[in-house]
């Protein structure tokens, strides 16, 4: 199989863990026979240095002509200390998901034995959690119409939504119940707003073609106190834009660190895919972050190619670093690991280099050799 992927490696830690995630997907090319080419574009604040603009015409030109975009992290602190700011990175995400029309963003929580002791959650509240967020990504208050008043005291942010809009991301929800344990939860908060009780209506709609999905409901307050109470209760949690920022941040502290954690943004076209921690500038360059949830995205587009006997592969190795505890910084702070001795650590078991059993302390903290 042969793949033209568009890479971006964005700001702070960025490119770091980028590069780990690019071992890997070479690493399972060679052991499978795919081709990945890759072409390097820019956005964010590295875009805006160099052109003075978040998101320059190449790059949306370029993830247009693509099969996938493996997206590192965005943001640095000259812009988020800066209110006054008119160019912001964030604004070049923002634009790249409206002109790919990435109207899904795909959110898996999940977690791990060896790290249930990092988690905020009592070991026996996360034990065996697994379900998925689908978060519609185009629409609603981000996008709607914003206003200020001329003497700056009143503002006003329009929360908009068509039949259309989330009929498209229901039916990838429902479907992706089907493969998994055939539930839905649409989060929304129809108590007090039109646009949820329009969301309710479509989505009861759609469930009566998926008969072999359960659905329930649940008000955006009560899904983020479930979420720490009985993570284990949710399969596939559906919500609208802003109420999915807030959840899905909040579900990815289960775990036990945001490093962790991978994630999709799927379309009509082109898809995106990246972790889903901050740029981290503190930490940029110095080789320590965790390159784990972009690795994991690289698993998540295998997936979406299709292959996903090279995804499992790639979740195995992830796996088998953590349970033999070769981790980063943020996960063991006193015996970690860098980060390009993960990247090749993982590339490593993929192209079936290392021993299953291997003793962690026949390996180099900075080197990946088995000496």
């Amino acid at each position: 199989m042969n793949k033209n992927i568009v890479v971006i490696e964005g700001d702070g830690i960025g490119p770091e863990v980028t590069r780990q995630a690019i071992k890997v997907l070479n690493a399972i090319g060679e052991q499978f026979n795919h081709e990945f080419a890759y072409r390097y574009c820019l956005m964010g604040a590295i875009a805006i240095d160099k052109t003075g603009n978040p998101l320059p015409d190449e790059t949306v030109e370029s993830a247009l002509n693509s099969d996938g975009i493996l997206f590192g992290a965005i943001g640095h602190p000259k812009y988020d200390n800066d209110p006054t700011a008119k160019v912001r990175p964030e604004q070049g995400l923002l634009k790249l998901r409206k002109s790919l029309q990435l109207f899904a963003n795909i959110r898996p929580i999940t977690t791990y034995p060896s790290l249930h002791h990092l988690s905020p959650l009592k070991t026996k509240s996360i034990e065996d959690v697994d379900f998925i967020i689908y978060r519609e990504l185009t629409g609603g208050i981000y996008f709607g119409k914003k206003e200020t008043s001329a003497d700056g005291t009143t503002a006003s942010d329009a929360c908009i939504y068509s039949k259309e809009e989330i009929e498209r991301i229901a039916h990838l929800a429902f479907r992706q119940a089907q493969r998994r344990r055939r539930k839905v939860t649409l989060v929304d908060k129809a108590n007090v707003l039109e646009t949820s009780r329009l969301w309710r209506k479509v989505v009861k709609e759609i469930s009566s073609k998926y008969t072999d999905v359960a659905l329930d409901f649940l008000f955006v307050d009560n899904a983020a106190m479930q979420i720490i109470l009985n993570p284990k209760q949710f399969d596939v949690i559906l919500t609208e834009n802003m109420f999915g920022d807030i959840i899905s941040d909040e579900a990815s502290v289960i775990s036990g660190s945001l490093g962790l954690l991978p994630s999709a943004s799927i379309g009509t076209g082109s898809a995106l895919f990246e972790p889903i921690h901050g740029s981290y500038p503190q930490a940029a360059g110095k080789d320590v972050a965790n390159p784990l949830g972009s690795i994991l995205s690289v698993a998540m587009m295998l997936d979406h190619f299709g292959l996903e006997k090279e995804a499992l592969l790639v979740r195995t190795a992830v796996n088998w670093t953590l349970q033999h505890g070769f981790v980063t910084k943020d996960i063991d702070p006193v015996n970690f690991y860098f980060t390009s001795t993960i990247g090749e650590l993982i590339s490593e078991f993929v192209s079936n280099k290392i021993p299953v059993d291997v003793n962690r302390e026949n390996i180099e903290l900075r080197k990946s050799t088995i000496i």
